[in-house]
């Protein structure tokens, strides 16, 4: 699918200008700051430095007062509390973190994970029934429960209190609960929207510590949680997610939590190269591995059978205990692979021989018999082949349930939101929602969906597009420039590694195909000399080795990343996209 190139607004020349003196950098990396909102030398400070003390204070956030003192009067008088939290890597790092801090200090404390299947996502009567049978008085709901006003009725004529912990968009009218604490609400005046679920759990545990004499140094072990849970939930790494992650990823690297270093050792082993004799991996991580090696499988234990496992994997202090966790995950998620890649195969052969779903603005594919567990990743699949709004469908129990993924620019949640009459459940994000609805309310939806896609969707939304940060002469790149702009990360939403475009090149010669159609190049600019760079384009031979290997000139747009090869390194160029000179 043919992708546009978008080149961001560049930043104010004297700013620039202004910047890189201060900081005696490149003013290309000076532009590249300015982009990201930081014009003075303070704020580059902060960027590149950042501290724990920037942390916004906790009691800015509504109902913070009311959620402390309650946890205080439950510790108080030993009631027995319980920790609950949605069944991905969002709710089961909040989860560990939570009870992890409590357990400290306090024992009569329980955590809660719903099964995906019987009582789907959310707060669910049948664990409100179950606290009521164990005696719980309190429970801490995270990453969930901002939308549960009936929930709510029924525990509080069960006097079961609720502090709920999320960061979904609420809806017309809040739950009736001790406390809420959530960015999004309306009347709350705290100054970042865009914490992850782990995160309003973070910010509770500091406000309980400040206001009950606990040091900070003692949270920042926690930190690791959060950071895991900012990757995987994919919230933009910017303002106090930024701070959050950069000392998440600090305190990962140095010393990860027994459950972590399970996840990164049996995920390790299935690489090429692994050595069994070296126990610890390289502590080198960054977002992305966050993204494809820890989160999938943390969340593999929810899609496919109990998420309550990865909780006892992130709570363990037992490194053996862990293992063994991690190895019976690492299992899961190879039967998850398996299953999102059987699916996504059906739903793509569904897509190709219908007609209308390939006429319409948005997919929206149903089969009763995907595992509910998989078909929001088989989602996000079917828009790499058709850029379009999704929706996946199955079968649970008497109710459709979906999951919805979403294009640039286009709001599903608002799609989903307009349809809300046909549907008992929905929630969730711009970007990604969660549904369920009854089998007879399934082909209106259908309609209404594609309908309201249709009056609201900008033809330009359903082409890809690659933002690139700024041109770049291929003189330009070398050491100096890429270890300033590496300080850049942890890069993520909000704050994605540079992309750049360089024109009219050539291959050296050395064009040929790699593993399985990856496109090897070595560039230079056809009418300047230089030496070659190396590059590498991921699943673009197919659609480009002819053209290139027949000397033509090409465009580019890439990231600018190091590899190592045999014990030496070297800077690449990570290519996104290749398009003909003669395109532009």
């Amino acid at each position: 699918m043919e992708k546009r190139w978008i080149l961001k607004e560049q930043g104010d020349v004297e700013t620039v200008k202004s910047l890189a003196t201060r900081l005696n950098i490149d003013e290309r990396l000076a532009n590249l700051l300015v982009q990201r909102g930081v014009t003075t030398y303070d704020e580059a400070k902060a960027y590149f430095r950042p501290k724990l003390d920037y942390l916004h204070d906790p009691f800015l956030m509504q109902d913070m007062d009311k959620a402390v003192e309650r946890i205080r009067h439950a510790v108080d008088n030993n009631e027995k509390i319980m920790i609950y939290g949605d069944y991905d890597v969002d709710g089961t790092t909040a989860i560990a973190l939570v009870y992890t801090f409590l357990k400290e200090f306090y024992n009569n404390v329980e955590f809660y994970v719903p099964d995906r299947d019987k009582e789907g996502y959310g707060i669910s009567y049948m664990s409100i029934d179950f606290a009521e049978e164990i005696g719980i008085s309190l429970v801490i709901a995270l990453d969930c429960g901002i939308k549960a006003v009936e929930k709510i009725k029924y525990a509080n004529t069960k006097n079961i209190d609720f502090i709920i912990c999320d960061h979904h968009r609420p809806g017309d009218t809040l739950p009736e609960a001790v406390a809420i604490l959530d960015a999004k609400r309306q009347d709350c005046n705290y100054p970042y929207e865009e914490l992850s679920g782990c995160g309003v759990g973070f910010k509770l545990i500091q406000g309980y510590s400040m206001r009950n004499n606990i040091p900070f140094s003692r949270l920042k072990k926690f930190l690791d949680l959060v950071v895991v849970s900012i990757a995987s939930d994919i919230v933009p790494i910017t303002g106090e997610n930024r701070t959050l992650a950069y000392f998440g990823l600090k305190f990962l690297n140095e010393n990860p939590r027994p459950g972590i270093e399970a996840i990164l050792n049996v995920s390790r082993r299935q690489q090429k190269g692994y050595n069994k004799l070296i126990p610890k991996i390289k502590r080198d991580l960054t977002i992305n591995d966050l993204v494809f090696m820890v989160g999938p499988r943390i969340n593999a234990a929810g899609r496919i059978e109990k998420a309550s496992n990865s909780v006892k994997l992130l709570i363990s202090d037992d490194p053996a205990v862990a293992y063994k966790l991690g190895e019976q995950i690492n299992e899961l998620n190879t039967e998850r692979k398996s299953l999102d890649l059987f699916a996504t195969a059906q739903a793509l052969e569904m897509i190709r021989t219908d007609e209308k779903l390939l006429q319409n603005k948005s997919t929206i594919v149903y089969d009763p018999g995907w595992h509910k567990g998989v078909i929001g990743i088989v989602a996000s699949r079917l828009i790499e082949s058709y850029y379009k709004p999704t929706i996946v469908l199955t079968l649970s129990d008497e109710y459709i349930t979906g999951s919805a993924r979403s294009v640039k620019g286009f709001d599903i949640y608002d799609a989903v939101d307009s349809c809300g009459d046909l549907l008992e459940h929905f929630g969730g994000h711009t970007y990604a929602a969660g549904l369920s609805l009854k089998p007879e309310n399934l082909e209106e939806f259908k309609k209404r969906f594609e309908d309201y896609v249709a009056a609201n969707v900008d033809e330009k939304m359903l082409q890809p597009e690659i933002e690139i940060d700024a041109r770049l002469m291929l003189k330009h790149i070398d050491y100096k420039f890429y270890r300033i702009m590496k300080q850049f990360a942890p890069f993520g939403p909000g704050n994605l590694s540079p992309v750049f475009q360089t024109d009219n090149l050539i291959d050296s010669g050395n064009a040929r195909i790699v593993g399985n159609n990856h496109l090897k190049l070595s560039v230079v600019h056809l009418d300047i000399s230089g030496y070659p760079i190396s590059s590498i384009a991921f699943q673009q031979a197919a659609q480009h080795y002819d053209y290139i290997k027949g000397g033509k000139a090409f465009n580019i747009c890439y990231h600018i990343e190091e590899n190592e090869w045999n014990g030496r390194k070297s800077l690449q160029l990570n290519i996104k996209d290749i398009k003909p000179e003669l395109e532009e």
